[in-house]
C-alpha cells in the first residue's frame, strides 16, 4: 500500500516546467497517486496604491488568468499525456495558495522547481520553494532544474 496517494505539482510555466513535471509524473506512477498539476496567478490588487485603477488591474488579472488556462491545458496535454492530471488554477500569494491547495485536497507530496535564485534576486523575489518547504506538513520533493544535465530531486 501505498503512502502517497495524491500528488501537488507546483508550475510556473517556466523553462523549469518540463523537468519537474518529468518528476511529478514519475512519482505518480510509481505510487499509483493522483496528480494535480497546479499554477498560482499573482494576485496583482497589492499594486492598487500605484494609481493604476482597479478595474485594470482587474482586467489584467483575468487575461493572465485566460492565457494560465491554455497554458494549464497545454501542459498537461503535453507534460502528463499518459497520465491522468487535473490543472488547478489559483489568484494569490503562490507560497500561501500552493499549501492551502495542498491541505484542501488532502495531498502527500508537493512536487515544485527550484530558480536557486541568489544574491539581491533572492532578496526581492524570495524563494517561493523555500518557504512551502519551510510550513508544508507534508514532503516536498524540490526540483532544480537549471545546469544540470541529469537533474537530481531533494525530499526536504
Amino acid at each position: 500500500m501505498s503512502l502517497v496517494k495524491k500528488i501537488l505539482c507546483a508550475v510556473d510555466f517556466s523553462e523549469a516546467t518540463p523537468v519537474v513535471a518529468k518528476w511529478a509524473a514519475e512519482q505518480a506512477r510509481n505510487s499509483g497517486a493522483e496528480l494535480l498539476v497546479m499554477y498560482v496567478v499573482p494576485d496583482l490588487g497589492r499594486y492598487s496604491n500605484f494609481h493604476i485603477r482597479n478595474d485594470r488591474i482587474e482586467d489584467m488579472v483575468q487575461s493572465i488568468l485566460d492565457g494560465a488556462r491554455q497554458n494549464m491545458e497545454d501542459c498537461l496535454a503535453k507534460h502528463f499525456p499518459d497520465i491522468e492530471a487535473q490543472g488547478l488554477l489559483a489568484t494569490g500569494y503562490a507560497p500561501e495558495e500552493i499549501l492551502k491547495a495542498s491541505q484542501e485536497h488532502d495531498c502527500d507530496l508537493i512536487v515544485m522547481g527550484t530558480h536557486g535564485r541568489k544574491g539581491i534576486d533572492r532578496i526581492i523575489f524570495g524563494s517561493v520553494a523555500e518557504k512551502v518547504v519551510k510550513t508544508s506538513p507534508v514532503p516536498v520533493l524540490t526540483i532544480r532544474p537549471y545546469g544540470v544535465s541529469s537533474p537530481k530531486g531533494r525530499v526536504a
